[in-house]
């Protein structure tokens, strides 16, 4: 045997002893804690509540604080006492929350806060909700204001296809924010650093209509109208992720302009299967240079010349008016898609994810109704049977729906058997 074999083998024999030592000895450890855990009823009382166990994890977790070598006591930044608006979703585990501080820059280490959480017996102990935060707070003081702060925190359900007068108005009612004005303000202001927000068309309002993301949130009570509206968009960069955002590249249209079509989608639609049918129309008649003539930007354009800031309506039937046939050609705005060619200069509303993903993904060609021009939409009690090609999505005919079709005479046919009267 070589000599560099001996030393290789008399190394293994060593390893192998001392590891049969290290099991001796931890295994001896165990057996004499337990038989004194289980013979000394005094023995618990030298430990923090929760018994030996709990005692273990908490020494554990300051030792692995400690390794972190992280102080606690110092904040990331002392001077720095802007509010930064943290949210904690509902479910969200305490590994996802410390992630997220570290993220924002409000912790230096999410490992450490995780330990520190532990050390301090206070794991799944953070609360949902929506938190005004500092970089100037300790550990300590982040970890308190996350289970204590979101007690008075409100829930808020903002509905697709909402305005933003709509959108004031509930969070006023539920006490969110305390002025509408205000809110409104801050909207028609909007925001230049969000990358959504950049490519807007020549001539396009500043106004981030369209984007105050429909979904359920928690806010804490009398927020700055900025803050609530900061949430929002926070929120539509969030669920309007890289995947849909590659599908807007492809598009041949900007993300300001397809969440334009969107919010028409939003409008118009009353059944899910004809979310990317609608989207398919307004783009066939983009292509050929014909007018959309969309309701709903006529009813929009009405509800701005009718709005009063001095006596703010924003009931549906103020936002949301009833046409006569004759407005639709008589309502001077650029919003009118009667009297203006291609889309209309922003969003109308603000859409949900579903009418997002159908502008991005509208239907395809050679499906039914792709080459579609004109739709109807049906009366309630005029409802016709369904049509053969659409009986795999709707297996009775169903108020709201409506009849597509690619010539206008038939699309005529179909207005006077079916539509409003």
């Amino acid at each position: 045997m070589t000599r560099g074999a001996r030393i290789l083998v008399r190394l293994v024999t060593l390893v192998l002893a001392l590891s049969v030592v290290g099991f001796i000895l931890t295994a001896s450890f165990v057996y004499m804690w337990r038989n004194a855990e289980a013979n000394s009823p005094k023995v618990a009382l030298a430990f923090e509540p929760g018994g030996i166990d709990e005692t273990i994890d908490k020494t554990v977790a300051r030792v692995q604080l400690r390794m972190t070598g992280v102080d606690v006591s110092m904040p990331v930044a002392p001077d720095d006492d802007a509010e930064v608006i943290f949210v904690v979703e509902e479910g969200q585990s305490t590994t996802a929350v410390a992630y997220h501080l570290e993220r924002v820059n409000l912790i230096t280490s999410a490992d450490a806060f995780r330990y520190f959480i532990q050390a301090e017996g206070s794991d799944r102990s953070v609360q949902a909700g929506v938190f005004p935060l500092k970089r100037s707070m300790t550990m300590a003081q982040i970890l308190h204001a996350l289970q204590t702060g979101g007690a008075d925190d409100v829930q808020v359900t903002i509905p697709e296809g909402w305005r933003a007068e709509q959108v004031a108005a509930l969070l006023v009612e539920n006490g969110v924010i305390e002025s509408a004005e205000d809110f409104l303000q801050a909207v028609q202001m909007g925001r230049s650093d969000y990358p959504f927000l950049t490519d807007r068309p020549e001539g396009a309002s500043d106004s981030v209509e369209g984007f105050l993301f429909p979904d359920t949130y928690r806010f804490p009570r009398y927020t700055q109208p900025q803050v609530v509206l900061d949430i929002m968009l926070d929120n539509w960069q969030v669920r309007v992720d890289e995947d849909l955002q590659a599908l807007a590249d492809a598009s041949g249209l900007t993300m300001y302009e397809l969440v334009t079509l969107a919010s028409l989608v939003e409008r118009e639609a009353v059944l899910a299967d004809e979310r990317a049918l609608i989207a398919r129309v307004y783009l066939n008649r983009i292509g050929i240079d014909m007018p959309l003539q969309a309701d709903p930007t006529v009813q929009f354009a009405k509800a701005n010349a009718a709005w009063n800031p001095e006596a703010p309506d924003a009931s549906i039937e103020a936002m949301w008016p009833t046409l006569t046939r004759g407005e639709l050609n008589a309502i001077e705005s650029p919003y009118n898609t009667y009297l203006n060619q291609g889309l209309p200069p922003g969003p109308i509303c603000s859409p949900g994810l579903a009418s997002i993903e159908a502008a991005l993904a509208p239907a395809p060609e050679g499906s039914p109704y792709a080459d579609a021009l004109y739709f109807v939409a049906v009366a309630d009690d005029r409802v016709p049977a369904v049509p053969p090609e659409r009986a795999a999505h709707l297996e009775a005919p169903t108020p709201g729906m409506h009849l597509f079709t690619v010539s206008y005479d038939e699309h005529l046919q179909n207005d006077q058997a079916y539509g409003e009267r």
